[in-house]
């Protein structure tokens, strides 16, 4: 019986453990403004824990994973032009062995639509990757649904 129970504390230790190692250095925010009756801006922020960068929109080839925005057609809206973003540090990268385009701390993308109803939702995803000073974290996509009103 006192093996089992040894054996119980070993595995919930170790599962905690385990849960405590799970990073997510970023934070993803949205919002909308309308900027007109019949178009509006959507606002996609992300925040970046101390320490860690997101890459830009525009990395070359042989790079990290660059962030890319992902708008399947829907009710009520259509895309105006391409996802835009604020100007990024650029820097040479050993891991890279090439100069990349990046965002600390936080980043606003934008993008815009032409609205085709009263109320529309937009829906996308984004898929990113992230990297410190000592490791980079596998490339994400997280889904995401923007009320516009």
């Amino acid at each position: 019986m006192k093996k089992l129970l040894i054996a119980i504390a070993l595995l919930t230790l170790s599962y905690q453990g385990a849960k405590s190692q799970i990073l997510k250095p970023v934070t993803w925010s949205y919002a909308a403004k309308k900027t007109s009756a019949t178009t509006a801006t959507l606002y996609i922020k992300a925040t970046v824990d101390e320490g860690w960068h997101l890459y830009s929109q525009f990395v070359k080839d042989g790079g990290p994973v660059k962030t890319t925005f992902t708008f399947p057609a829907g009710k009520g809206y259509t895309l105006i032009g391409k996802t835009i973003e604020p100007k990024p540090i650029t820097k040479f990268e050993s891991t890279f062995k090439m100069d990349v385009s990046y965002f600390e701390k936080s980043v606003i993308f934008q993008q815009k639509v032409k609205l085709t109803a009263k109320n529309a939702k937009v829906k996308g995803k984004v898929e990113f990757m992230v990297c410190n000073d000592k490791q980079c974290l596998p490339p994400e996509e997280i889904e995401f649904s923007i009320a516009v009103k």
